[in-house]
């Protein structure tokens, strides 16, 4: 017994002194002083627990990563940007006008792309419409189909996409297609191995190309990009999975939202996934630019689905890529400035409400200088840690005069933020840290108070659904509850 007691203490020593020396690792290379804070205190107090994940997920500045994307991003943008950044910016025009000089400087400067005039976007509300004007745009391509996805999986909706795709590169259309690497973990070898096998180039999304990154599953590519010819992209929350469609149960009907979008502005979502193609493979996708004349902005072709159509093509849109290698924190920052912003109102809609103090105290103070704050956020979870730790700041949220609803039929996944009358965002990006700091992201922001309206009105057509909290949430939840709630926050930074 003594001799196991003798191992056992080795062991639970060892396991402290690389909690210590992790401990130390997180201090000197997280990048928020919160999210080091919950990494050393977990890994000295609890290191047999977290000394594993930590390996896995704690390091938000891995080996060369972040300097080598950032070189490279900086020369396909001096070298390869689109011409349209050169000869049809616009943010000196209406976007000002409507945003003020201040916040169209920072938002561009921010994500290294200008404002385009000249757009039509719509909404797409839930899969349906969205994977319909998809795959409509993928039957009507002519030259090339890109498309990238977080998640992508071997099911009903899976399929179809795959038979898409394939017929398109019988017919000699080029196709792109990235996913994430960890976001599609469990997609089979068999479908890609079918769509490569039709001539369509499909590659994974990882930032492993070093060996020291192997184990990092954090620095996910979050986006989500169709597009079609140059003339037709689609971006959102929506993935590839029947899920997303509502056909699965606890969580169905799911809500979410994409757009689609006509006009210069596709050639800047077009770039952001060049960016990261030549990230997954070293190599520029083989693009043919779109004659002058085949651009349609206007959505009054024959095929179109839905009913929030605009023919007028006169957006001003900005796209706004995020990630853990931009040189400032762009996505956090997007919507500090968007909440500083507001003078009317800010309505933002979420599947998770963990934001860092910067997004917080912008929230707040936006409540407190009379602004309609209001935040839209699930009743149902998907990740148990983030719904509790949303539950808190939710209570935190009330009590600065914010207004929290929760969304009633189903699960919210929608990632949107509605400014003013006059600008409405719309993309992959959450509210909270993960899409701040860890993930790449991508935002389309567009200055058009018609579209604004639109989005006012879809918005309150899911408030009306929702149900409109109270402190009582918290004050009425019991002591363990309570307790779980101020642990699960304690890890918001990496959350």
């Amino acid at each position: 017994m003594s001799f196991d007691l003798l191992h056992v203490g080795t062991l639970v020593a060892v396991a402290h002194i690389l909690g210590i020396i992790a401990a130390a690792h997180a201090i000197l290379h997280t990048r928020t002083s919160q999210g080091a804070i919950a990494w050393a205190v977990s890994l000295v107090a609890m290191p047999y627990l977290t000394l594993i994940p930590y390996l896995f997920l704690g390091r938000s500045k891995f080996a060369g990563y972040a300097d080598a994307r950032r070189v490279e991003n900086e020369l396909l943008r001096t070298r390869a940007h689109p011409q349209v950044w050169d000869t049809q910016a616009s943010s000196a025009g209406v976007p000002t006008q409507q945003l003020g000089s201040r916040l169209v400087q920072s938002l561009t400067r921010l994500g290294g792309m200008p404002f385009l005039p000249g757009n039509t976007v719509r909404t797409l509300v839930n899969g349906t419409a969205t994977f319909e004007a998809i795959f409509e745009a993928i039957e009507n391509a002519r030259r090339y189909v890109i498309v990238q996805f977080f998640i992508v999986r071997d099911d009903a909706l899976g399929d179809m996409l795959k038979d898409a795709l394939i017929a398109k590169a019988k017919q000699g259309v080029r196709v792109y297609f990235l996913y994430d690497s960890i976001g599609s973990f469990d997609l089979p070898h068999r479908y890609v191995a079918a769509l490569r096998a039709a001539g369509i180039e499909m590659q994974p999304f990882a930032t492993n190309r070093l060996f020291v990154n192997r184990l990092q599953l954090n620095f996910r590519n979050h986006r989500k990009i169709v597009a079609v010819d140059g003339e037709r992209a689609f971006v959102g929350g929506h993935n590839v999975g029947v899920e997303y469609l509502g056909a699965k149960p606890p969580l169905s009907p799911w809500r979410d939202t994409h757009i689609e979008v006509r006009g210069p502005a596709v050639a800047s979502i077009q770039f952001v996934f060049i960016e990261d193609w030549y990230w997954a493979t070293q190599q520029l996708p083989k693009f043919d630019a779109p004659a002058a004349d085949s651009v349609t902005p206007s959505f009054d072709q024959p095929g179109d689905h839905g009913a929030n159509e605009r023919a007028a093509n006169n957006m001003h849109c900005l796209v706004l890529p995020s990630g853990p290698a931009d040189k400032q924190e762009t996505c956090s920052l997007f919507f500090v400035e968007a909440i500083n912003a507001a003078r009317e109102r800010i309505w933002i809609t979420t599947p998770y409400l963990v934001p860092d103090e910067a997004v917080f105290a912008a929230l707040r103070l936006a409540a407190l200088r009379g602004v309609d704050v209001r935040i839209l956020i699930p009743s149902r979870r998907d990740h148990l840690v983030v719904f509790a730790a949303s539950k808190l700041y939710a209570y935190d949220s009330l009590r600065a005069g914010i207004r929290i609803f929760r969304y009633q039929p189903g699960f919210l996944h929608q990632k949107v933020v509605l400014i003013d009358s006059s600008a409405a965002a719309i993309g992959s990006a959450n509210l909270d840290n993960r899409s701040f700091r860890l993930n790449f992201e991508i935002m389309v922001l567009t200055v058009d108070r018609g579209f604004a309206l639109e989005v006012e009105t879809m918005l309150l057509d899911d408030f009306a659904e929702s149900r409109e909290i109270d402190g009582d949430e918290y004050r009425k939840s019991n002591a363990l509850r309570r307790m779980l709630m101020h642990v699960a926050r304690l890890f918001s930074p990496i959350l």
